[in-house]
């Protein structure tokens, strides 16, 4: 039994890892050995995870988690290794470990939702611009990367702009100054409900003025002046109860007249 396997030197736990690989084939899965020997596989091979992470550390995403998601992929790559296909475990296990965390960023650490096509689009994007910048000595266009990517400049062009979500800023960021009006949220645009009211004020304008003289006056004491229906009857010379009805009837006619026009 092997106390520490993260103490074995590498060439030591390079060979190993090749017994035990061995070793794994040939027991039950679920069995205390089976167990402990696939254990100590992620243990004696940590640090493929660990070159693998470090190719995708970024201040956006705790190199912990990444660690972790790294580890997954090792584990599957212990279940699915073939001793006799004759491989070595490391050329086997690093896609399979660089896979799982490309996946990971392609599909949980995404600020808004984007299709998949575009996540995907986006990992060939950075490549190309890679590879073209080196070999141009300059950033490639729009049109030398689809040729590159072998698609449409719309595609690259969307590639990139679904490339900024991944991280969303605060609606409380400070775009240029200290000032109040600085803040993101000052400067966004948002729904006016007082601009569908102006569109019914004008629809309802021509129906006003058709009503008979006392109809809009009543419209007029009760939601202009504010008066009450009490105060409406007083000054009509008739009771509470018929200003209500009058009311009543001049709405419903008015709300029936705009409904018929939409």
């Amino acid at each position: 039994m092997i106390e520490d396997p993260s103490a074995v030197a590498p060439r030591d736990a390079k060979e190993l890892a090749r017994t035990l690989l061995v070793r794994l084939a040939d027991l039950e899965e679920g069995t205390t050995a089976y167990s402990y020997v696939r254990g100590t596989l992620v243990e004696l091979n940590l640090s493929l995870v660990r070159y693998a992470a470090g190719r995708f550390r970024s201040g956006s995403e705790p190199m912990d988690d990444i660690l972790q998601v790294g580890t997954v992929g090792l584990i599957k790559a212990i279940d699915r290794f073939d001793p006799d296909r004759g491989l070595e475990f490391s050329t086997f296990a690093l896609p399979t470990i660089i896979g799982e965390i490309k996946r990971h960023f392609r599909d949980t650490t995404w600020a808004v939702h984007v299709p998949r096509r575009m996540q995907e689009l986006r990992l060939s994007l950075v490549k190309a611009q890679d590879e073209l910048e080196q070999r141009l000595d300059r950033a490639a266009t729009v049109a030398e990367l689809a040729e590159r990517m072998e698609v449409s400049p719309e595609d690259v062009v969307e590639s990139m702009t679904a490339t900024n979500a991944h991280t969303a800023g605060s609606l409380e960021m400070r775009l240029a100054d200290d000032s109040p009006d600085s803040r993101l949220a000052a400067r966004l645009g948002y729904e006016d409900n007082r601009i569908s009211r102006v569109d019914d004020l004008e629809s309802l304008k021509p129906l006003i003025a058709a009503l008979p003289e006392r109809d809009r006056l009543v419209l007029s004491l009760r939601f202009v002046g504010e008066l009450t229906q009490s105060e409406i009857g007083e000054r009509l010379g008739v009771s509470q109860m018929q200003v209500s009805r009058l009311l009543s009837r001049t709405l419903a006619g008015l709300r029936a007249e705009l409904t018929h026009e939409d």
